[in-house]
C-alpha cells in the first residue's frame, strides 16, 4: 500500500483583510512533497493575495500557515526564503540593469555564508565561496535555457525574462516554487517549453510547485491538484476531471463548453491576473 506523500505546505482557515475588504477568506490548501498543483479563479478572485501571504509578504489576519511542520505564518519574507519557499511575480521583477548572471547571484544571497567583513579581507574560503556561486548560477541558467550570462536583464526578450525569474528563484534552493503566471504572454512555442521547464525543474531538483496560471491547457495537463477560489471563498478543489466536471466552477471561471468539448477552457484567457490584492 503506497504511502500519501508528506505535506510540506500546510494553510489552514488563510484569512487577509484590506481594510473592510475580505479579500482572501478562510482559506485551505496543501501542498504535498514533490506534488505540482494549482490555484486558479476569476480576475481579483484573490490569488496573489494567497501567495503574497504564504510567502511572507502580507501577514494573515487569520488562519496558519506552516512549512515542514513549523508555522510561517508572519514570518519576513527573508525568512520565509530560507525556510525555503521561492517565488516568481505575475508582473515580472528583475534588477534590470544587471546582467543575467548578476540577478541568479542576488538570488542565491540567502545561502551564502560571507558577510561584509568577509567580503572586504576576502580569505580563501570566500573567494572559493564566490567561485562556486558563480558555477551554480550559470548552471542555472544553462537549466532554464539561458545562454548569454552577461545580456543586460532588460535586454532580454519577454519570455527569456521570465525564465531569468525562475533562474534566480531556483538559486534560493527552494523546497517549494510558487509561480505566478509563469506562461503569461508567451506564444505556443514558449508555453511548451516552458511546460518541459516545469516538469523538469521537479525531476531534477524534487521541488514541489504551486502554479497561478490562466492557461487552463497548462494547468489541466501538468498538475495533479487544483484549487479554484472566487470572491476569496474556495469553490472547488480535486483532481483536473473533477474540476472539469464542476457546475459552480464552469459558471465561475471555465465557463460553458462547446457542444462536443467535454473539456471547458476558456476561449480567450487573460493575459494577466489583474489582482491589487
Amino acid at each position: 500500500m503506497n504511502e500519501e506523500p508528506a505535506l510540506l505546505l500546510d494553510a489552514r482557515g488563510v484569512t487577509k483583510l484590506f481594510g473592510g475588504l475580505v479579500a482572501v477568506n478562510q482559506i485551505d490548501f496543501a501542498i504535498p512533497e514533490g506534488a505540482i498543483v494549482s490555484l486558479i479563479g476569476p480576475n481579483g478572485a484573490g490569488k496573489t493575495t494567497f501567495f503574497n501571504t504564504v510567502a511572507g509578504i502580507y501577514a494573515p489576519d487569520g488562519g496558519t500557515i506552516a512549512f515542514r511542520g513549523q508555522r510561517i505564518d508572519g514570518l519576513p519574507t527573508s525568512e520565509v526564503t530560507k525556510r525555503g519557499i521561492a517565488r516568481t511575480f505575475q508582473n515580472i521583477r528583475l534588477f534590470n540593469n544587471m546582467s543575467a548572471l548578476e540577478n541568479v547571484l542576488v538570488g542565491m544571497h540567502a545561502r551564502l555564508k560571507a558577510g561584509p567583513i568577509g567580503a572586504i579581507l576576502r580569505p580563501p574560503w570566500v573567494v572559493r565561496e564566490e567561485r562556486e556561486a558563480r558555477e551554480r548560477a550559470r548552471s542555472l541558467l544553462r537549466l532554464v535555457g539561458l545562454r548569454g550570462e552577461n545580456e543586460i536583464a532588460k535586454n532580454l526578450p519577454y519570455g527569456d525574462q521570465r525564465r531569468l525569474e525562475i533562474a534566480r528563484a531556483l538559486a534560493t534552493e527552494p523546497k517549494v516554487l510558487l509561480l505566478d503566471e509563469p506562461v503569461a504572454g508567451m506564444n505556443t512555442q514558449e508555453k511548451h517549453e516552458m511546460r518541459g521547464l516545469i516538469e523538469e525543474l521537479r525531476e531534477k531538483f524534487g521541488v514541489a510547485i504551486l502554479l497561478i496560471e490562466h492557461d487552463m491547457g497548462l494547468v489541466m495537463d501538468i498538475c495533479e491538484h487544483i484549487t479554484v477560489i472566487d470572491h476569496g471563498v474556495t469553490i472547488a478543489a480535486g483532481s483536473p476531471k473533477d474540476i472539469q466536471a464542476n457546475p459552480a466552477v464552469i459558471e465561475a471561471y471555465l465557463g460553458v463548453p462547446e457542444e462536443d468539448d467535454p473539456i471547458p477552457r476558456p476561449s480567450e484567457p487573460p493575459s494577466s491576473d489583474g489582482e491589487q490584492t
